[in-house]
């Protein structure tokens, strides 16, 4: 599978927030904390599960906790997906 760009992610993390909350992706920022998102634990337990499906590999359970707002988050998911294009 071929990496993931933090652009991509940040869009898709986007579309998947503004969904969760009902909301327009143009009222999501990527600087946003998800704390502030008022995305309780069950939503954010399904986020990660949707994120890991899309990726095709786990994050671990503190990753939202170390890459706490979108842009963040994206980034990570951008090196880590590129790490593991890159050793299979």
């Amino acid at each position: 599978m071929p990496a993931v760009s933090a652009l991509e992610a940040q869009e898709w993390l986007i579309e998947k927030v503004a969904h969760r909350l009902g909301a327009e992706q143009a009222e999501v920022s990527p600087e946003m904390y998800f704390d502030e998102m008022d995305l309780d634990s069950t939503e954010a337990l399904i986020l990660a599960g949707e994120i890991e499906n899309w990726l095709g590999f786990e994050l671990s359970t503190t990753t939202l906790w170390y890459h706490p707002t979108i842009k963040d988050l994206a980034a990570h998911i951008a090196e880590e997906s590129d790490r593991r294009a890159t050793s299979a």
